[in-house]
């Protein structure tokens, strides 16, 4: 029964792939409204909070002038909500008339005169997750072409009200679309997070042919518990995961969350450590204006992003596990590597770690190795092969270290 929609999608493929555009040879990094503004649409009682173009031109002139565009935050994302409840008479996507008045082609020219990227959102469903006009199998390539009209840089394709069917139709559908447009335009699927993110029901040989990035699991929430739920299925699975992702294809555990009041400062720093590791999208979710300097240092630690952003594009993996302790380890560029030591633990004492260059599997270079503490932003030292190694690791807090060669 499945041999002809395979047939079908993997014809789709041979046509054009969206791997064909050259985009996202690193992550992208950049900021989203959704997790601290959801689909507040209530323009008249709270204009300066809900989803318009006031609040993307109020956070693209953000990224420029504070310093997040030199980092690499350069994307400007649309989420759900943004569109008017109607398509147009010629059967188009428009956006609501009263909280984007100049329309999305004049914002898109906004963002992009400030040196950014504009990136906007649909649904491959008859609606989207909040009951806006979606992306049907029928108006694909329509979408396509307003979209690369409008300017747009980017293109996240959720999947609420559709079928499993609808899906393996219509994403590869959408790659070949967007393609044909003739606009690089990255592209974002949600299509593994709705089939339960694996094998046998997800092929990510197909999706790094078709997607530039997809997310693979549910949406986080502003809690420690949704961060950490996340990282543990990434390392439980990470033999199927990890291989999937490099250059062009990378995996998205979904938005930072930093800036919000779900997590302690320590917990930001462990979400922002491990996505890192797992060479993740950076995408911010909060609001810039108000954006503590704490949060922003996290946020713009430079260190941080040049392990995120490194060009090998190996994401990391769990080397160990040991009660609440876990290790984990990505390798860079020219024999360096991040590795970050996370505590699970919720009791009040910060937990000893012991360890050495060699058995954290780094020994290529017999001189040793530089070890820097990336959150902390302090030069540790020197270390030989076989020196000792001892960190003392906060409850639901991570020691990130990046290791540099004296070869």
């Amino acid at each position: 029964m499945m041999l002809l929609p395979l047939m079908l999608i993997f014809t789709l493929v041979s046509e054009s792939s969206s791997l064909d555009n050259g985009l996202l040879k690193t992550p992208p990094m950049g900021w989203v409204p959704w997790e601290s503004f959801r689909c507040n649409t209530d323009c008249q009682h709270d204009p300066d909070d809900c989803i318009s173009e006031r609040l993307i031109k109020t956070m693209a002139d953000r990224l420029a002038k504070d310093g997040w565009k030199e980092l690499g935050y350069e994307y400007v994302n649309l989420d759900d909500c943004w569109a008017a409840n109607e398509r147009d008479s010629l059967g188009r996507l428009q956006a609501n008339a009263s909280r984007f008045p100049s329309g999305i082609k004049a914002l898109a020219d906004y963002v992009h005169s400030k040196g950014l990227k504009f990136g906007i959102y649909s649904d491959l469903g008859n609606r989207t997750c909040e009951g806006y006009p979606g992306t049907t199998l029928d108006t694909i390539e329509t979408d396509a072409k307003t979209f690369a009209e409008w300017g747009v840089d980017m293109l996240k394709l959720d999947g609420c009200y559709s079928s499993s069917a609808d899906k393996a139709a219509g994403y590869p559908k959408m790659s070949v679309a967007l393609n044909k447009t003739g606009r690089p335009i990255a592209y974002s699927c949600s299509w593994p997070a709705y089939e339960g993110g694996l094998p046998p029901k997800v092929n990510y040989t197909l999706l790094g042919q078709i997607c530039n990035m997809w997310r693979n699991f549910g949406d986080i929430e502003d809690s420690w518990g949704s961060v950490s739920h996340i990282i543990a299925w990434y390392g439980d699975h990470q033999d199927t995961l990890q291989p999937a992702a490099g250059p062009g294809r990378w995996s998205d555990p979904d938005m930072l969350l930093t800036g919000n009041l779900g997590l302690s400062f320590e917990q930001a720093k462990v979400q922002l450590a491990l996505w890192a590791i797992l060479a993740a999208p950076l995408f911010m979710s909060c609001n810039l204006q108000t954006l503590s300097a704490e949060a922003r240092g996290l946020l713009q630690n430079p260190l941080l992003i040049y392990i995120d952003q490194d060009r090998l594009g190996v994401p990391g993996r769990r080397i160990a596990k040991s009660g609440p302790l876990e290790v984990w380890k990505r390798p860079l560029v020219d024999d360096q590597y991040g590795v970050a030591v996370l505590n699970n633990s919720t009791d009040g004492l910060p937990r000893p770690f012991t360890t050495s260059l060699e058995l954290l599997g780094i020994s290529h270079c017999k001189a040793g190795y530089q070890i820097y503490s990336v959150l902390d932003r302090t030069f540790e030292g020197s270390q030989g092969l076989n020196a000792t190694i001892t960190l003392k690791v906060a409850p639901t807090g991570v020691v990130f270290l990046f290791l540099r060669p004296l070869c």
